[in-house]
């Protein structure tokens, strides 16, 4: 995948390994790397906020990862320019980028999972 070396890989691994019984779903993975939305409304805001739990070195291979995206990922930065002119500020497109990353990782590791149960 772009963007995730052998040190952020590494930690997403490890973060895997040592909690299994936490991987039903790539929602409970978001939430096990602390990059699912939380709402954070307030009056006529409307916003969410990344779940503050989880594994810490988990989220900062995949906030690395997103940094590394988003300089040199063709896709990532036309997503950011759009979302810019949308009114989102940069926070808000991290944490976008980041879930959506966390969903990628989550399904190559299904995908390779299975690839190893048969």
């Amino acid at each position: 995948m772009f963007g995730l070396g052998p040190d952020t890989a590494a930690a997403l691994l490890v973060t895997v390994g040592d909690n299994p019984q936490r991987l039903r779903s790539e929602s409970s993975f978001a939430h096990l790397c602390g990059v699912a939305p939380i709402p954070a409304s307030s009056g006529k805001t409307n916003r969410h906020r990344q779940h503050r739990g989880g594994d810490r070195r988990a989220n900062q291979a995949l906030h690395t990862a997103i940094a590394v995206r988003l300089r040199y990922h063709e896709s990532a930065r036309n997503y950011a320019q759009r979302r810019t002119s949308e009114g989102k500020s940069m926070t808000e497109i991290i944490r976008c980028q980041k879930r959506y990353l966390a969903r990628e990782v989550f399904t190559a590791l299904r995908r390779d999972y299975r690839a190893l149960a048969t």
